[in-house]
């Protein structure tokens, strides 16, 4: 019986010799083609590679015309080869002539030939190129073949990769690979940032592509897909109880690709070709996403990055790295790429050498978002194919203003946004000069503009910004950053750094908001909840595991010995529950006082408006408590009755609509009425037109990012207060104008100069 593996186990063995060679880039791809028409008995190799310009070019030939090298072309999805690079599929056609995609180009001769092999040229599931052999026979190639053809344009697609084919490119054309990209998603937080390409989960690039002993590799991915399996099912069942919901299916799709025979089985051929365990697994990922490309199923596609990131788990494990490789070679001016991430695993990057991030996924109030917002860092967000287009080290822009990227830009246009970079940094220099001056609206109102944090890493900020103090303080990043509970040593200690950051400037902390979409892995007492955002959360969560609460108080308590101590509790929905966590701050007080603790000169508690039945008892809350701080992004979730997180409606509905501002007005009446403050921390805050409009209901403390108060205190020190409130007099109650308040409050700045 013939070794059908033997034909492209000899090819693969000449191309690692090839490669080995100091040839120039033309000449090595002259005899790669010539190798490959040779060990296949074609009378034909060819290969074209597509350029930035959506034109297939023919780059080397056996057997056709040599003088049409570099000058045949065909457009993407035209003729056979321009249908394989559109599709990413094979074509193996026995009488190519009658395939109705055939194009005839006569400065190549190939009118007499009819059997026609052709396979695309991939990487990382996107097509680079085509490779194509013929005969002038009638015939089928044979399974072997097709995968000898496909595991060699592997190969060619390194070489592209790498850049050898660049010299070969003529003046004023870019290959397919370096042609610039732009992505229109989201704005997830403002600024601008140009640096350089990191993949969070960085495709490993696999030089070692053929092996010696292919018995051996088997071995190599055996052990390796063991690994890799015991590690998915450690986590299934450490994680069985609090690692619920969307994170366990996608642990459970890891299970179901590492199980299956039929990946396996295309690996194993795939090293028994020739290709070492690390190509093998490059291969058929790439494979793999070319054809899921495809598929109309959005379950499939969905699941295709569940298989990258995998098929990228594996090469790691055979590799032996790490993600602590990749912070060790970080560029000075890194942009995150990456699906998804955690709010900790951006703090594993040096934060001195980021300029931004880009998501895929992700939500403009997920804790990654916060996190980066707390730093400063420009986030672009649901920028779908960012990832696989990406390479590491390329050049990219993150327009966090306009949730726009651009990749690979072109040089007028990189000049274009450091000249955009330049003008902010003139305008940061305007707002550090407000920093000192009253935070006074142009008619001598005081507004307090205090800033939101949750890290350590925020408090220098408080200075810098110039805020008035920090109106919420996420006491559950700290949680949220830790591999297990933080102990009461270690949250005590963040609670007197923050206080001694704050040198004397008011503080509220809001005790630990966990639950919903902010899962603790080592939680083991979370449950799995149809409706996350409305179940088991915040102080409902704490009520019931009161340990939890009283650890926090304590540490809270004992940081804040002679200081004032502010409290807010989190998704309040009864006033019961103001009285039962009462009950447990007092008893904490009577415990520290009877061993002579140093307390806290006076002690604050307030509450989170941020459900919606609290809206039908607002004077009996103003009563029950110090002080109320509105949490817009969820009161606007549960009013709107709209998914914050649903990317689907984030631009529905706006904050700025005339019944949530009137919602809004009702709460700032109350606690004036009540004599009771009321400061609002949530997204609205942040931006001037929103700030504005906030100040004009009454509003006279507001919290937001530290990046944001600049901006905020340019726009109010030019705000005339009075013709403000006459504004919403005429319009807050009033009829319908047809014109969104969105759009009102933009012409009254407009008309009074006032910067938005």
């Amino acid at each position: 019986m013939r070794d059908t593996a033997s034909g492209p186990r000899v090819l693969l063995k000449r191309l690692r010799e090839l490669m080995q060679e100091p040839l120039e880039p033309q000449e090595r791809l002259d005899r790669i083609v010539r190798d490959i028409a040779s060990n296949m008995v074609a009378e034909v190799c060819s290969l074209y590679v597509l350029r930035a310009d959506s034109v297939l070019e023919l780059y080397a030939t056996e057997g056709l015309n040599p003088n049409a090298v570099h000058l045949a072309q065909l457009r993407l999805g035209q003729g056979l080869v321009g249908t394989i690079a559109a599709s990413a599929r094979p074509l193996n056609l026995s009488n190519a002539q009658e395939h109705p995609a055939f194009a005839y180009l006569p400065e190549t001769g190939e009118e007499i030939y009819n059997s026609f092999l052709g396979v695309p040229v991939l990487r990382a599931g996107r097509t680079l190129g085509v490779l194509v052999v013929q005969n002038k026979t009638m015939r089928h190639y044979r399974d072997d073949e097709v995968e000898a053809l496909e595991t060699t344009a592997m190969v060619i697609a390194e070489m592209i990769a790498t850049g050898d084919l660049a010299r070969l490119t003529r003046p004023g054309l870019e290959l397919d690979l370096r042609r610039p990209v732009s992505f229109t998603g989201l704005s997830f937080n403002e600024g601008v940032g140009l640096g350089h390409v990191v993949l969070h989960e960085p495709r490993i690039v696999v030089t070692n592509l053929f092996n010696e002993d292919s018995e051996e590799e088997v071995r190599r991915l055996q052990a390796s897909l063991g690994s890799l399996r015991l590690s998915i099912d450690d986590m299934l069942e450490r994680r069985e109880v609090a690692f619920e919901g969307e994170h366990r299916e996608v642990l459970e799709a890891y299970r179901m690709f590492a199980n299956d025979s039929g990946w396996v089985r295309r690996l194993e051929e795939a090293i028994r070709n020739g290709l070492t365990a690390e190509a093998a697994v490059e291969k058929v990922q790439s494979d793999m996403r070319a054809r899921m490309l495809h598929m109309t199923d959005p379950y499939l596609r969905e699941r295709m990055s569940d298989f990258d990131d995998l098929a990228n788990r594996l090469l790691r494990q055979l590799m032996g790295r790490g993600p602590e490789d990749v912070a060790a070679s970080l560029p000075k001016d890194a942009i995150i790429v990456a699906r998804s991430m955690g709010a900790a695993e951006l703090l594993d990057y040096p934060r001195d050498k980021l300029r931004g991030v880009v998501l895929e996924d992700g939500a403009a109030t997920s804790h990654v978002v916060i996190v980066a917002r707390a730093m400063g860092i420009p986030v672009a967000g649901q920028m779908k194919g960012a990832v696989s287009m990406a390479e590491n080290g390329d050049a990219i822009i993150v327009d966090g203003e306009e949730g726009i990227i651009h990749l690979r830009p072109q040089p007028d246009l990189e000049a274009a946004y450091a000249e955009k970079v330049r003008f902010r940094a003139r305008r940061q220099e305007v707002y550090r000069e407000l920093r000192k001056k009253p935070s006074m609206t142009k008619d001598g109102v005081q507004v307090d503009l205090l800033m939101n944090a949750g890290l350590a890493v925020d408090l220098p900020q408080l200075a810098e910004a110039g805020a008035a103090g920090i109106g919420l303080f996420r006491t559950e990043l700290q949680f949220m950053v830790a591999s297990t509970f933080p102990r009461a040593e270690a949250q005590e200690r963040l609670y007197r750094d923050v206080l001694d950051a704050a040198r004397g400037k008011p503080v509220t902390f809001r005790t630990i908001d966990i639950g919903g979409d902010k899962v603790l892995p080592y939680f083991k007492g979370a449950i799995q909840e149809e409706n996350p955002a409305l179940g088991w959360r915040a102080i409902r969560l704490t009520l019931d595991r009161p340990g939890l609460l009283r650890t926090q108080i304590r540490a809270l308590l004992k940081a804040s010995g002679g200081r004032e101590l502010k409290l807010m509790l989190p998704m309040v929905t009864e006033l019961g529950e103001i009285s039962q966590a009462r009950e447990i701050i007092d008893r904490e007080v009577r415990h520290l006082s009877r061993f002579a603790h140093h307390l806290p000169t006076s002690l604050k508690l307030g509450a989170m408006l941020e459900v919606p039945s609290l809206l039908f008892q607002l004077d009996e809350l103003m009563k029950a408590v110090d002080f109320v701080s509105v949490g817009s992004n969820d009161l606007f979730q549960f009013v709107m009755a709209v998914d914050r997180g649903n990317t689907q409606l984030s631009d529905r509905f706006d904050t700025l609509s005339t019944p949530f501002l009137r919602v809004l007005k009702q709460i700032a009446d109350a606690g004036a009425r009540n004599h009771t403050p009321v400061t609002l921390c949530g997204e609205l805050a942040g931006k001037p037109i929103s700030a504005m409009a906030l100040i004009g209901l009454g509003y006279r403390s507001i919290s937001m990012s530290p990046a944001s108060i600049g901006p905020v205190k340019a726009m109010l020190t030019e705000l005339p207060l009075d013709e403000l409130q006459a504004f919403f007099d005429d319009n807050l109650m009033a009829p319908a104008h047809g014109l969104p308040m969105r759009a009102l409050l933009q012409a009254f700045a407009d008309d009074r100069s006032i910067p938005l």
